[in-house]
């Protein structure tokens, strides 16, 4: 492990990067209940096109991007703590991505999107029961 790598061991770093951007179980969980209850969804859909932030899932019909978010790597207040070892990368980062969460939600809104945010850890009934009422809310405009 050289002196620049943000792992500070062998097994930190086999750990973090074999955590998924993608499909996370909880993402799956929802999306099946949401599938059989008939909605139909994107995955991981870019919005808007030009920006480089896709949407855990989305709504086209209603403009409705879902994001359901890592406590770790968004910074949850509940639940997010600030690793001891090599943290001088990982404050900065962490930082960055609550800030980039900001400016997608923004982004988002100023584009005519809705967006709701999920904590990984919030029970799926909930998810889903919240996506479902703003899936049948009409778009204001």
């Amino acid at each position: 492990m050289g002196e620049s790598s943000w792992a500070s061991s062998h097994g930190v770093r086999r750990s973090m990067q074999s955590n998924k951007g993608r499909d996370t179980s909880i993402e799956l969980r929802v999306r099946r209940i949401l599938f059989a209850r008939g909605y139909r969804y994107r995955v991981n859909f870019r919005p808007i096109p030009s920006l480089r932030r896709t949407a855990d899932i989305a709504f086209t019909r209603v403009r409705l991007a879902v994001f359901i978010d890592g406590c770790f790597w968004h910074g949850c207040p509940e639940h997010f703590i600030q690793p001891k070892l090599n943290s001088t990368y990982w404050g900065p980062k962490i930082a960055r991505n609550v800030e980039r969460d900001r400016e997608t939600n923004e982004a988002l809104i100023r584009a005519g999107w809705r967006v709701a945010r999920f904590w990984e850890h919030e029970p799926v009934d909930r998810v889903v029961t919240t996506i479902e009422s703003l899936i049948s809310e009409p778009m204001r405009t």
